[in-house]
């Protein structure tokens, strides 16, 4: 199959171009940044590019994405916008099929606008006509990801003589490796998943607290770990927001307080995922 891989060149798209083409298909990346003279350069957002990129291809997967809201890229704009020109564009080009990237979480009654956003993109997805696959993925980690090799190991390298730990730290997560993330899009297109949603987690649950112990001890530190009160949380973030890079959004505090969390066995036996630890991972994530 010749399939349309939007947002294909960042850290979750390059590991499913790798599972796409080991499965025999031919991909065609559109990217705001194209890596390779035979990517596609286009913009989900303004959507320029698409009609060119959807042309003559089989399916597309819906990859587009960003963590933090701003000026230049909103939540609403990404995930609600970048699906609306996504779909239209492959419809008047007659495909049939799309693989979507959402997240576990989503909902239209979160007080979270990422969560919000991406409920509003699923349910795009959903009502379009088109043979649909949604998948909801907890937090993905592999070399290069924000999470475990920015967040978790920049509180622990922090300057301070402690390691800040929000609250008590008990908030639950089932993290989930990049591989296995890309080898259920890639098996979207070659099993009867269609009409079907789908939660992304990893095979052991852990705290908050138990994440960064792990993360501080992979690289050899000892500082001791210093309780935040959720009250306290509350009344700086805003404070911080200004920053041009603050170390936690609203949105960021709001998806903390609420966990990510759920059971991994109806994709893992769905798409016969091999299950990657984080541990076996960690150390190649934290490494310089």
């Amino acid at each position: 199959m010749q399939i349309l891989l939007i947002g294909g060149s960042g850290f979750v798209g390059r590991a499913v171009q790798e599972a796409l083409r080991s499965q025999g298909h031919a991909v065609r990346v559109l990217s705001r940044h194209p890596q390779n003279p035979d990517d596609f350069a286009g913009d989900v957002v303004s959507g320029t590019g698409l009609a060119e990129a959807s042309r003559g291809v089989d399916a597309a997967i819906y990859l587009t994405g960003i963590i933090r809201s701003s000026r230049e890229q909103s939540f609403t704009a990404v995930h609600v916008l970048g699906v609306e020109k996504t779909l239209k564009s492959l419809k008047s080009n007659g495909v049939e099929r799309i693989v979507h990237m959402s997240a576990l979480g989503a909902s239209s009654t979160s007080s979270s606008r990422y969560f919000q956003s991406k409920a509003r993109g699923e349910e795009l997805v959903r009502n379009s006509g088109l043979e649909w696959t949604i998948f909801q993925p907890s937090l993905i980690f592999g070399p290069g990801d924000g999470f475990f090799a920015g967040t978790l190991a920049g509180l622990v390298k922090t300057p301070l003589p402690f390691i800040p730990l929000v609250g008590k730290g008990g908030f639950k997560f089932r993290p989930v490796s990049r591989e296995d993330v890309a080898l259920a899009f890639a098996g979207a297109l070659s099993r009867p998943a269609a009409g079907k949603t789908f939660q992304l987690t990893g095979p052991q649950e852990y705290s908050l607290h138990e994440l960064l112990l792990l993360v501080r001890n992979t690289l050899g530190s000892r500082k001791a770990f210093l309780p935040v009160p959720l009250p306290l949380m509350r009344i700086g973030i805003p404070l911080l927001a200004p920053l041009p890079n603050p170390p936690i959004t609203r949105d960021e505090f709001i998806m903390l307080l609420s966990g990510n969390t759920a059971p991994p066995e109806p994709a893992r036996d769905f798409f016969e995922l091999p299950m990657v630890s984080l541990e076996a991972k960690l150390p190649l994530i934290l490494r310089p």
